[in-house]
């Protein structure tokens, strides 16, 4: 195995683990959960917080949730592609949000991190992943990129641990259709 991608399968591995420990994640449980010996963590990463951070990297990039939404059929209605688009994003938010605190709460992230040029190239790419889902509508009251943004802003805001918190289908629903019925 080449060394990116040893340190790419290791990062894969070991992403779960410091969701659960944060930066208390052991090089053992480290080395346990990639299939590899102690040593080969420290021939892929110069020491425990380049690893770290190269799972921060990787939990921030947006690409497997691009490709899921780019997945969504087009023939579906609008309202199912963005329900499904909610859904999708609204994982990788919980994912993110789970590193971040598992760090956070171990001391190892500190307030601006990761890196803000990072989260305005994720938030690009999700935008035109989304903007792609309007693009079959006919008659739509924005370009499709401002919508996505607009759409994006609402997922972000999103909360999933109240009783306030709009399902996908609900939020869908408002920003098709408004507050007010008809």
């Amino acid at each position: 195995m080449n060394p990116e991608d040893r340190r790419r399968m290791i990062v894969r591995a070991v992403l779960p683990l410091v969701v659960e420990h944060g930066a208390a994640v052991t090089t053992a449980q480290i080395a346990r959960a990639a299939g590899i010996g102690e040593g080969t963590i420290f021939r892929a990463f110069k020491d425990k917080d380049e690893l770290i951070d190269a799972c921060v990297a990787e939990a921030v990039k947006p690409d497997s949730t691009v490709e899921a939404i780019a997945e969504i059929p087009l023939d579906q209605p609008l309202a199912d592609r963005l329900a499904e688009a909610t859904e999708t994003m609204s994982a990788h938010l919980d994912r993110m949000g789970a590193l971040m605190a598992a760090l956070h709460s171990t001391g190892r992230l500190k307030r601006g991190e990761p890196r803000k040029g990072a989260r305005a190239e994720s938030v690009t790419a999700l935008r035109h992943a989304i903007a792609e889902l309007f693009t079959p509508e006919d008659g739509l009251r924005l370009p499709a990129d401002k919508l996505a943004a607009i759409f994006l802003s609402m997922v972000f805001l999103r909360r999933r641990d109240d009783q306030a918190t709009p399902t996908a289908a609900e939020l869908v629903d408002v920003f098709l259709h408004g507050a007010v019925a008809a």
